[in-house]
């Protein structure tokens, strides 16, 4: 159950980034079946993503991670996003991402942001 809540809450910040950026669009036509189905599939595309190549990349990047205190982060997370993009290319999902800069860049920020919002309201289960 809980995972369902925690794909739920990745839909809804890849929908405020698609609201929000002109270079993240989700092609489906709008507020339809496909279109939320579309933003579902997504965020499982991206949490398999983040919780598969997202450690290995954090730790070959280990030492760029310090000596930026942190903000190659912010880069992991906009190629982390680019290549949820490429994979929904690959599947024929209508899900695009235009560019690194500054769709891709923002776009993460946007989603980390609105999915550390909605965790607050998410309870742990510990």
């Amino acid at each position: 159950m809980r995972f369902i809540i925690r794909t739920l809450a990745a839909a809804a910040a890849l929908w405020v980034a698609v609201q929000l950026l002109d270079g993240i669009e989700v092609t489906a036509p709008a507020n339809s079946a496909t279109y939320w189905g579309t933003l579902l599939v997504v965020a499982l595309i991206f949490g398999l993503i983040n919780a598969i190549v997202k450690p290995i990349v954090k730790t070959l990047g280990c030492a760029i991670i310090v000596l930026t205190l942190g903000l190659f982060l912010l880069v992991i997370n906009a190629g982390m996003l680019l290549l949820t993009s490429w994979i929904a290319g690959q599947l024929d999902i209508p899900f695009h991402v235009d560019d690194f800069y500054p769709a891709a860049f923002w776009g993460a920020i946007i989603i980390s942001v609105v999915s550390w919002l909605l965790g607050l309201f998410i309870p742990d289960g510990d």
